[in-house]
């Protein structure tokens, strides 16, 4: 166990002593109620409201009713604190870990390929887009620092160790055994020309979409299609080329638009969430054979996608073990049946 200090209680003002004042005092301790402590941070009660807000906010905008995503919050309450807890362990871990820049790193990165990908010149500019169109850039950086530090912690202290913890036997051993699983899988070469929406007329951006899909169909020069319309970064040197990618690793949509399409052929426009539509040509196809052949990174990632469920599952109870955690008695009762859960059924195992 880790020896932790004690941690600060949050402001107090105090004014004129009256009922109101002593009514919002009150409402303030409230606010900042404690709900946890975990190690020396604290999970409060206004941090898990405004993670509610979050989630409450992202599901109205896509359609459902704000009543009945706050009941399903509501009953939810114990796992969304128990996660907050979880989530709070692996940026402590992070930073043990000195991770802390990388993790910036990554979120920059992020925000800068969308910055490319919307054919902007400053992150300014980004910002500017994203919130016209209803999106808080802070929010998208907090979100994707959450990510990022959950993926970063678990690829070192798990999917790493696993990678490369397996021996040359267990390999072979492996490889003999699923032999069936490494066949060569169908793969295709893709190009591509990038619309996007930023700053545009989405209506007038489609339009234009099926106008260059007609043209590319009747012959048109695609590399030049590419140069003159693309919204990709370098577009004109790149020529549009993709890569070469495993069918099934692709996402439904874009498969689905491929479908059936052979070498030289070009898929109808695919809009991508909110960002843009892509039009795709299919450079190349290569079938799928049911010959076996060994490959040993195939071979390691196929251990890792069966071990790492299990595997993370004990990293995470390890930490909880290692960890101070104490949950306020008002939160208790619904937070630690879930947080704890793995724990349990763990210890009932061994025995």
């Amino acid at each position: 166990m880790r020896h932790f200090g004690s941690f600060l209680i949050i402001f107090t003002f105090i004014f004129v002593l009256t009922s109101v004042v002593a009514a919002q005092e009150a409402e303030e301790r409230v606010v900042d109620e404690v709900v946890a402590q975990v190690n020396d941070g604290v999970i409060t009660l206004s941090r898990v409201n405004r993670e509610v807000k979050s989630i409450v906010d992202s599901e109205v905008q896509q359609g459902k009713k704000r009543e009945d995503v706050e009941k399903q919050i509501a009953e939810k309450r114990g796992e969304l604190i128990a996660n907050l807890i979880t989530e709070e362990l692996l940026i402590q871990k992070a930073k043990e870990l000195g991770m802390d820049g990388d993790i910036e790193a990554a979120v920059n990165k992020r925000f800068i390929e969308l910055m490319k990908s919307n054919n902007l010149k400053t992150l300014d500019a980004l910002y500017q887009e994203m919130e016209r169109g209803g999106a808080d850039p802070k929010e998208f950086r907090e979100m994707w620092r959450k990510q990022a530090t959950r993926e970063m912690v678990l690829q070192k202290e798990v999917q790493m160790k696993i990678y490369w913890g397996a021996s040359g036997k267990e390999i072979k051993d492996y490889f003999d055994k699923h032999k069936a699983q490494f066949t060569k899988p169908e793969t295709v070469t893709l190009s591509e020309i990038f619309l996007s929406f930023a700053g545009r007329n989405e209506n007038t951006v489609r339009e234009k979409a099926k106008q260059l899909v007609a043209q590319l169909r009747g012959g048109a020069d695609f590399a030049k299609v590419v140069a003159d319309n693309s919204d990709r970064p370098n577009a004109a040197e790149t020529k549009g080329k993709v890569d070469t990618l495993n069918i099934k690793d692709l996402d439904e949509k874009f498969a689905s638009a491929i479908k059936g399409l052979k070498a030289g052929q070009y898929s109808d426009p695919i809009e991508v969430d909110q960002v843009g539509i892509n039009i795709l040509r299919v450079d190349e196809r290569t079938a799928a054979t049911s010959e076996s052949y060994f490959d040993e990174s195939a071979v390691r990632l196929a251990i890792l996608a069966e071990k790492a469920p299990e595997e993370q599952k004990k990293f995470l109870a390890s930490l909880r073990t290692d960890s101070y955690i104490k949950i306020s008695e008002n939160y208790r009762p619904i937070v630690s049946p879930i947080l704890f859960a793995d724990d349990r059924k763990g210890k009932t195992a061994n025995k």
